[in-house]
């Protein structure tokens, strides 16, 4: 315990505050300077019982967050259970430590752990970065090592991947209903049978080589891919917060500890977490690009590293079309040749790749999006609103005011970005603008922004972005209302 608390993300020896924090701090590591961390430590030293008070809610909201994970994936591995998907027996050897898992006990595990975690980043500051790091690996192992949580998603990830390899089938041009003898078949959502991927090549592409190991082989695979990028994401976070001098525990802690990052991201292993990687690194790359060296062409920079910037959301864009929304903030707020020449690299490559190996379906990622926007789901915030003011659900003409108010942010906030606003923020709140217009709303997709809400100053977008995640839990809630019969 004496190693919970650290002052703004340092690791504690055997008190309040790391040995070195008398001296200078670290450039990067918390965004205070020396006169506001010699303030804090005065004040804590003059009131011991609130630190003590503090480190102890730290370990008994760390022991929630483990208690409350532990009780889903364990029960989870029972089966037998509407919120599990019908899948292989991949954690068998977990099964006979819980119990079903049913709706209610899910439902106060993830309000919990919820709880839990909003009071984990009010004391982020009072938190070690030895103690932040292991907390949130280890919530990243104990869900990587159950069942697949809550979404079929995967197996329609594995299904397009079989029909490439095992079947000679373009996953672009057919559902997974083309391979209803594949082993893989019966575990695909209902609602996916019919229809085409809607991902990018490069994704598909990357799932390639998961096909030939089998089933069970496969979705390991995704659940290891997804692990990692999650692990590359959480990096990439703490780099980007550091540069910018904002708290990287604090960070660090608002995405990895995130209930919706771990038990719906993770646990489901969707794809979403390697587009995060992808926009991560462009965000990385484009802050380290400040620093770096450049060359010119007919007198306009191209070095740095905002080529690999752009390319890099390039990247992400082939495995999810969403992030594509950073390109117009990076390239307006750089006002140089060198994020167009990577945006046009990487889409001339993609291409080629793309229509090689899959025709012209599989770079028509417009008519995916088109398609998959015609959607609507129970959760979304259209719907709801749909329902509060008595409508039975939404109509075409929603759809079109709802793309025409997303129009209206982004070119705000284009207008906000070249006046000056920080591309990243602006980005964020795009991403955001999607999710909560969408009639397709669903947990994982409330993710998107989080990363870029925890590396700008303008903390309002944490705050939208949180207060958007809360409402959906607290939607999820209103079974716990219904008297137990």
């Amino acid at each position: 315990m004496d190693s919970v608390v650290g002052s703004g993300g340092g690791v504690a020896g055997g008190g309040v505050v790391e040995p070195r924090a008398a001296g200078r701090p670290r450039p990067g590591e918390n965004g205070e300077g020396a006169g506001g961390r010699s303030s804090r430590i005065a004040r804590l030293r003059e009131h011991p019982q609130a630190e003590r008070w503090a480190r102890a809610l730290i370990v008994l909201c760390t022991l929630v967050l483990l208690a409350a994970t532990l009780e889903i994936v364990l029960d989870a591995a029972v089966g037998h259970s509407a919120l599990i998907p019908k899948q292989p027996e991949i954690a068998g050897w977990l099964s006979g430590i819980g119990v079903r898992l049913g709706y209610r006990t899910f439902l106060i595990a993830l309000l919990s752990f919820t709880v839990a975690y909003a009071v984990l980043l009010g004391l982020a500051r009072r938190i070690s970065k030895r103690w932040a790091i292991v907390l949130v690996g280890i919530l990243q192992l104990v869900v990587f090592v159950g069942p697949v949580l809550i979404s079929t998603d995967v197996f329609s990830y594995i299904a397009y991947a079989r029909m490439g390899v095992e079947h000679a089938i373009n996953p672009y041009t057919h559902g997974p209903i083309a391979i209803v003898h594949d082993p893989v078949y019966q575990y695909v959502g209902k609602d996916w049978k019919h229809v085409a991927t809607a991902y990018g090549p490069l994704y598909t592409l990357l799932s390639y080589p998961l096909a030939p190991l089998g089933l069970k082989g496969a979705l390991w695979g995704m659940k290891l891919e997804a692990l990692l990028a999650g692990a590359g994401t959480l990096a990439l976070t703490w780099r980007c917060a550091r540069v910018r001098e904002i708290n990287p525990v604090g960070a660090l802690l608002a995405v990895g500890a995130n209930p919706l990052w771990v038990i719906y991201g993770l646990g489901g292993a969707h794809n979403d977490l390697v587009m995060t990687l992808f926009m991560m690194a462009a965000v990385s790359f484009s802050l380290a690009g400040r620093s770096a060296g450049r060359l010119e062409i007919l007198g306009s920079p191209i070095g740095g590293r905002d080529a690999p910037a752009a390319a890099s959301v390039v990247a992400g864009a082939l495995v999810k079309a969403t992030v594509a929304a950073l390109l117009p903030f990076m390239i307006l707020s750089r006002r140089k040749l060198a994020p167009i020449l990577g945006t046009l690299a990487a889409l001339v490559l993609a291409a080629l790749v793309g229509y090689a190996v899959f025709g012209i379906h599989g770079i028509d990622l417009v008519a995916a999006l088109n398609r998959d926007a015609a959607f609507v789901s129970t959760d979304s915030f259209p719907t709801e609103l749909a329902h509060l003011v008595g409508k039975p659900g939404v109509f075409p003409i929603d759809h079109d005011l709802l793309r025409g108010g997303l129009v209206l942010i982004v070119v705000y906030l284009l207008w906000r970005t070249w006046r000056g606003y920080d591309w990243v923020a602006a980005s964020g709140w795009t991403l955001l603008a999607i999710s909560v217009t969408s009639t397709w709303l669903l947990p994982w997709y409330t993710l998107w922004s989080l990363p870029l809400a925890v590396v700008v100053r303008d903390r309002r977008l944490l705050a939208a972005t949180l207060v958007v995640q809360a409402l959906f839990i607290v939607h999820q809630m209103a079974p716990l209302l219904v008297p137990v019969q």
